[in-house]
């Protein structure tokens, strides 16, 4: 089993988690007021059509545990709070970003496995972006190499997450499942897709 660091809340500043040669895994704390990201938490838990998935598993069909959607970034039915929170990200982050995955983690019973972004749905060298809102929840990045050092940052509202594309072949990213009393969490991952249809959802952070 490898090393583990753990990052808190109480930690203001940014962070570099790990690093590469496209500036790795950061995580800024408070990139918007939590007031602001509490505003586009109530919007967007109303406002999008939140869809339940099931997916193939070994062999037997699951349910995925969270609710998900996703948008093109030029979609004339864009909601209001992302397009506010892409403009939020774009002013830290300048990346030409085109696609949105929205996840909502209604408890802690809902969670992502461990796993790297889908490497021919990115382009190249750009980065992704996970904003989070609501009710902190904690990810848990771990190297895929020996020793496996993992780092676990509670993701606080408001906050970025920054993961380079070059991070998604060294690097899984997930949200464990937790018995903590946790409340609801909406993740919006930015990314940069090839010009290609998108599918309705993807998964995120």
């Amino acid at each position: 089993m490898g090393m583990a660091m753990q990052c808190g809340l109480f930690e203001s500043g940014p962070q570099r988690i790990f690093d590469d040669a496209e500036g790795g895994v950061r995580y800024f704390p408070a990139l918007v007021p939590q007031p602001l990201a509490a505003r586009w938490f109530d919007e967007l838990r109303e406002q999008v059509a939140w869809q339940a998935q099931r997916r193939p598993m070994y062999d037997r069909v699951v349910d995925v545990p969270r609710l998900v959607a996703g948008y093109r970034l030029d979609a004339p039915d864009l909601p209001p709070a992302l397009r506010e929170a892409q403009r939020a990200v774009v002013s830290l982050l300048p990346a030409p970003f085109n696609a949105a995955g929205l996840n909502l983690y209604r408890d802690g019973r809902d969670s992502v496995a461990p796993h790297n972004d889908k490497l021919h749905g990115l382009e190249p060298g750009q980065p992704i972006a996970v904003l989070s809102l609501g009710a902190p929840r904690r990810m848990t990045i771990r190297a895929k190499a020996p020793p496996r050092t993992a780092v676990h940052l509670e993701l606080a509202p408001g906050s970025l997450l920054v993961m380079s594309h070059l991070s998604q072949y060294h690097y899984d990213h997930g949200v464990p499942k937790t018995r903590d009393a946790v409340g609801p969490r909406i993740s919006l991952a930015f990314r940069v897709r090839p010009p290609q249809p998108l599918r309705s959802a993807a998964r995120g952070g």
